[in-house]
């Protein structure tokens, strides 16, 4: 086993740092790693021998990547689409870059896209190291090579035109048609029994709550004399990271993908990964010693490599997830969403100011990130474990405008951000501006760009497949470009408006890196209704941008918070500024450069 505390080690390293101190600083990195691999394995399997860490360690290969951009996730404005709904597939989708870069958007998250009989829209993995050979126009006998080339040349255009491309990977459990699982399920014990978790009595993890309630009736599904354990749907089981080849196999998937040129992943469902008796199976130590190992193993490979936590917690917890920059690079803000969504129901700041506040959002470092959204492929979420139980009751009437947007019995809405704001393109555009110029990377869901609306065909499709009624299929569906491209080219359309303004803002937003590092400093000012008016700056070195949002449907007369400053309008609407008398229209807002 290498350790670094060898002598000739050491003299190397010293050798080497006086000749080429870039060269030392990556083998120490490279040894570190090493290091860090081994110390995670005693952790999590202080009884086992570490010969199979050993061997995994061995077939590793390692990037000769000695400069790394630093956090290039912090510039980044992520497009998140599924690439069947988005335009077929992925010549479909490299016929769109084009499109993609014109939005101002330089990173792509890739909704599902690996082997999955798709009951739960991809998050129902089959095979890992398989993409699906329709999203490739490619036969169902096609090989892993095949697969390579398609995908490889997707990969080269778009970092042809500076698009980073990371996916998604459900690393808490599988599909019930993975290999892993069919072996698991047989009598005879095999390599794979102890893939999954099993009983003969559904009593273990009886404080593990049901997280689909109102669709799952127990995280225990009975097949046939026995049980297994699921956090999600029945047809979903939970992984055992108590077997360490567990553990081995899907570090194996992620360096694969690494290997062939992914920028990064989206880890769903990271807080379940370890379960404990008597406790709630979420946020537990050895679920972060996991996640520490994917980082070290990632890192010892390419430290470029993005991991990013999707962990639906409060930022207390979610912050534990970035460790001391040793699990994962950037995490989710899951509560400002529904706070934005409050803040503009209730034309209050307050809300917002509250969830950003130091009392609810931990500080983080300068290494990390928040990603922040309006909308995803969920639901609009209002779980009581970030908001209060009359937030939630609030969001949910302002915002449910019909019952059957309604998921897991009151705790979220499934809807498109259009049909939330009820096609008011003002609203939508001044819920953009406060989510485009707030802390964090931004992501933009799919069609949002031109006001996509929810797809009843697509989710009445989709229950008579999976046989599921979840109503966020209601926020996915295809877009017909044909329609899209005739509605963006007719001024008076609800969806050129919007595109228009949307897009306007996505490509002021990649100009100026105040946004994505600068810090955040909320200001006061002087107006009928100051608490109306949501109002910060963003300061990065010498760049300075002051940002207005009037959060009303009343025009707002204030005074410019910065009387001393001459100002340059970087992005607006509904904004007039004469000396220092400033006019907001009605959900009004106002870019301004500070000269």
């Amino acid at each position: 086993m290498f350790d670094l505390n060898h002598y000739w080690a050491i003299d190397v390293l010293i050798n080497i740092y006086s000749t080429n101190f870039v060269l030392a600083k990556y083998l120490i990195k490279l040894m570190t790693n090493k290091l860090k691999l081994y110390n995670y394995w005693n952790q999590l399997y202080p009884h086992l021998p570490a010969d199979k860490l050993d061997v995994f360690i061995s077939n590793i290969s390692v990037s000769d990547k000695k400069e790394v951009s630093k956090g290039w996730f912090k510039d980044a404005i992520v497009y998140s689409l599924y690439v069947n709904l988005y335009n077929e597939d992925f010549n479909g989708l490299t016929e769109k870059l084009d499109y993609i870069k014109n939005l101002g958007i330089n990173c792509l998250w890739l909704l599902p896209i690996l082997q999955s009989p798709m009951r739960d829209a991809g998050f129902d993995i089959s095979k890992y190291d398989r993409i699906r050979p329709s999203l490739l126009g490619l036969s169902d006998e096609s090989t892993r090579d095949d697969q390579e080339v398609v995908f490889g040349s997707f990969l080269e255009e778009a970092h042809k035109r500076g698009i980073r491309v990371i996916f998604d990977v459900a690393i808490n459990h599988t599909s019930d048609e993975h290999p892993w699982f069919i072996d698991s399920q047989k009598k005879d014990v095999n390599e794979y029994t102890d893939y999954y978790i099993w009983s003969d009595k559904p009593d273990k993890y009886r404080d593990a709550r049901i997280l689909f309630k109102g669709i799952e009736k127990s995280n225990w599904e009975k097949l046939d004399d026995k049980y297994y354990f699921h956090r999600f749907f029945s047809f979903q089981p939970d992984l055992n990271y108590r077997n360490p080849d567990v553990l081995l196999a899907m570090t194996r998937n992620l360096l694969y993908w690494q290997k062939n040129g992914v920028d990064g992943f989206r880890a769903d469902a990271i807080p379940y990964l370890w379960k404990e008796d008597g406790t709630n199976c979420e946020n537990l130590e050895m679920t972060h010693i996991i996640v520490k190992f994917f980082r070290a193993a990632l890192e010892y490979v390419n430290p470029e490599t993005l991991l990013l936590a999707e962990a639906c917690q409060e930022p207390k917890e979610v912050v534990k997830y970035l460790g001391n920059n040793d699990e994962c690079h950037a995490a989710y803000h899951f509560p400002l969403m529904p706070m934005i969504y409050k803040s503009i129901a209730s034309a209050n700041s307050e809300p917002i100011k509250h969830i950003l506040s130091n009392a609810f959002t931990p500080e983080i470092s300068d290494s990390n990130q928040w990603f922040t959204f309006l909308r995803v492929h969920d639901e609009l979420s209002l779980e009581l474990v970030y908001v209060s139980e009359e937030d939630r009751k609030y969001i949910y009437d302002s915002y449910c405008h019909d019952a059957s947007w309604d998921f897991r019995v009151g705790e979220g809405i499934s809807a498109r951000l259009s049909e939330l704001m009820q096609k008011n393109v003002d609203k939508i555009g001044l819920a953009y501006s406060i989510m485009l110029t707030l802390l964090g990377t931004p992501v933009i869901y799919y069609g949002d760009e031109f006001g996509k609306l929810n797809d009843k065909k697509y989710y009445y499709n989709q229950i008579k497949q999976t046989g599921k009624d979840d109503t966020r299929f209601l926020v996915r569906g295809k877009i017909d470009w044909m329609n899209v491209e005739q509605d963006l080219k007719k001024e008076d359309n609800f969806h050129s408006q919007v595109f228009s303004m949307i897009s306007s803002m996505l490509n002021t937003r990649k100009d100026f890196t105040s946004f994505g590092r600068g810090d955040l400093n909320f200001i006061d000012v002087v107006a009928d209704k100051p608490h109306e008016i949501l109002s910060y700056v963003r300061k990065y070195l010498d760049e300075k941008i002051l940002v207005l949002n009037n959060l009303s449907a009343e025009k707002q007369l204030l005074k410019t918070p910065l009387p001393d400053n001459n100002l340059a309008v970087l992005n607006m609407n509904g904004f007039v500024m004469a000396n220092d008398d400033i006019i907001l229209e009605a959900h009004g807002f106002a870019w301004l450069l500070v000269i």
